[in-house]
């Protein structure tokens, strides 16, 4: 493809420096290669505006940059679809990639997701490799949760974990691209024609479990997702929601990602199967939690108790609200 338009949407929630930071990586992407790079930054109502607004300006980004701030903080989906719907107001992009802000963009991390998807046309979704603020590589995509993962996550035996290992979520990836069931949202772009057919992310996930489901979606339309490790972002993991992996350890889960939980093997496969990967999830976790307690280490505070009462098991929880998205127009 010649000089194609890649449409880059990022999310902001209270982070405007960091937003601010990967634009600037996506300048030097923008001044290395033939691509018509154009970003749609969203402000999900948090008050980043002014800020990025200032920096734009202050570094003449107002040819390539957009600012959409939305009426309410809808979530990451929410955010997300606003940042694609104004993308296509400007025309049907050739490539639509869904960026976090906090990440950076390493050299060729862009065009290398484009060059993958000019030159396989049967991949509707392709991710990027990621890497820690030190350099570290964290080379990671994902399966789709099961009741085995359950199990896995609840009991966290070695042997447990081996046995299982076909189905554990996190999958440490090689060098090479590969075909994988989802991949992180924090640096995913997308075909359009993905988009026009399945809908864009599904707005019920207010954060977390909606780049699964999506993928999920895709893939039982024929869209395949792929791991193209060429492809370097620099991702400060968890720094845009504040619920990094030590916040994750030492404080309670919200209640979205319970919600999120519950939504995403509820629509992929139902009911009845997001309360029996409770009763597994909630049996595994507290014998889990035994076994901590007897080797003095912590889990996260509260997680069986919390899961129990989001549960699926009860009847006030099984009434699933359908799809809310965005279809777009060619």
């Amino acid at each position: 493809m010649s000089n194609p338009d890649v449409a880059v949407v990022i999310v902001t929630y209270k982070c405007a420096p960091l937003t601010i930071a990967c634009l600037a990586s996506i300048q030097a992407e923008r001044a290395a290669h033939k691509l018509a790079i154009r970003v749609i930054v969203v402000d999900n109502a948090s008050g980043d505006q002014p800020q990025i607004e200032r920096a734009v300006t202050r570094n003449n980004w107002s040819s390539w940059v957009t600012l959409v701030p939305a009426p309410i903080n809808g979530g990451f989906a929410y955010g997300n679809n606003l940042g694609i719907y104004h993308a296509y107001q400007r025309g049907r992009p050739a490539f639509i990639h869904l960026l976090n802000p906090d990440t950076q963009v390493r050299p060729s991390g862009i065009a290398s997701l484009v060059e993958f998807l000019g030159s396989h046309p049967q991949v509707g979704i392709a991710g990027s490799s990621f890497e820690t603020a030190d350099g570290t590589p964290w080379p990671f995509a994902f399966r789709f949760p099961t009741l085995f993962s359950e199990l896995d996550r609840g009991l966290q035996v070695a042997l447990v974990t081996r046995l299982l290992s076909r189905w554990t979520v996190a999958k440490n990836m090689s060098s090479a691209a590969q075909p994988t069931d989802w991949i992180s949202g924090a640096s995913m772009m997308i075909r359009p024609n993905v988009f026009e057919t399945i809908g864009t992310l599904d707005e019920n996930f207010f954060l977390y479990f909606e780049e699964t489901e999506f993928c999920h979606r895709a893939l039982k339309a024929g869209f395949s997702t792929w791991y193209v490790p060429s492809s370097r972002v620099m991702h400060m993991i968890g720094q845009s929601t504040n619920l990094d992996d030590e916040a994750r350890a030492s404080k309670p889960l919200p209640t979205y990602w319970f919600e999120s939980r519950r939504r995403y093997y509820a629509t992929t496969h139902s009911t009845a199967y997001a309360a029996l990967c409770d009763v597994i999830a909630i049996v595994s976790g507290l014998m889990g939690h035994v076994k901590r307690l007897l080797q003095h280490r912590s889990g996260t505070p509260h997680f069986v108790r919390d899961l129990f009462r989001h549960s699926a098991l009860w009847p006030k929880n099984w009434t699933v609200s359908p799809l809310k998205c965005y279809f777009p127009r060619r």
